[in-house]
């Protein structure tokens, strides 16, 4: 016996490059690490505790990945950029 399947179909217009789901372009370009975070004084980065609350934006300061900026928090978890790339990372959300 076999199972007769559909090809899926798309139901939507096609989408240029760059619109999201909704059919706007995206309003800001993500900024790369060198961009968030070269020039920034030593000070103005938190050291990284896994039991402390993050918000968008905050320098962080990692002791295996080194410095790095948050741009995306959502619950539990936190998206670092780092030099190397991006990490996501618990945190008290």
């Amino acid at each position: 016996m076999s199972i007769k399947r559909t090809k899926q179909r798309s139901f939507g217009r096609d989408r240029e490059a760059g619109e999201t789901a909704f059919g706007s372009k995206p309003g800001e370009p993500e900024k790369s690490w060198a961009d968030l975070v070269e020039g920034k004084a030593d000070t103005a980065f938190v050291p990284y505790e896994m039991t402390a609350k993050y918000a968008r934006g905050t320098l962080l300061l990692h002791p295996k990945f080194g410095k790095g900026a948050i741009v995306n928090v959502e619950g539990g978890r936190i998206e670092v950029l780092f030099e190397d790339g991006g990490k996501k990372l618990g945190h008290a959300g």
